[in-house]
């Protein structure tokens, strides 16, 4: 699926079109995306932030339309992303297991979450990738040259602080 058919889909919303016309400065902060391959549980959500009322708000994509409130927890004001930002979830998925193939990673891609943000003028894609043998992948795609910037593997206990019993 391309990023700008959520956009469109949004853009094309009277419930966006009454929050635009409502908060006209609003502008695109960042989104959220589920790409479940063992079910059916895709999600996609775009954040809006509205500077003169320093609110977040997120559109919900799934089953219709649905605008939440978002509560900040840091004050820093969130940058703009573009609305001409262009790249097709499946593209960076690709990207993915090839570094998987390429780091001789066997295991199956089970549920992908994407998080669209910019931070210091560029726009890319924090991942986290739950893969079968409870392991996890940390990524980090730049959008705009279509390349891994970070990547990194971890096991699902190891974000768990696990510790034994301790011996009386």
């Amino acid at each position: 699926m391309n990023f700008k058919f959520y956009l469109e889909k949004l853009h094309n919303s009277e419930k966006f079109k009454e929050f635009i016309r409502e908060n006209k400065e609003a502008y695109l902060c960042s989104g959220f995306f589920i790409l479940d391959k063992t079910e059916k549980g895709d999600k996609s959500h775009l954040d809006f932030y509205v500077p003169s009322k320093e609110k977040m708000f997120s559109f919900q994509l799934e089953d219709g339309i649905k605008l939440v409130p978002v509560e900040i927890f840091d004050k820093k004001i969130p940058e703009k992303i573009s609305d001409n930002s262009d790249f097709n979830f499946e593209d960076m998925e690709n990207l993915i297991n090839y570094r998987m193939e390429k780091e001789n990673i066997k295991n199956k891609t089970q549920k992908i979450m994407f998080s669209l943000q910019k931070s210091k003028g560029s726009e890319f894609l924090i991942g986290t990738v739950f893969i079968s043998m409870m392991g996890l992948l940390k990524v980090n795609i730049d959008i705009t040259n279509k390349k891994i910037t970070n990547f990194e593997k971890k096991s699902f206990l190891d974000m768990m602080n696990i510790t034994g019993k301790k011996k009386s």
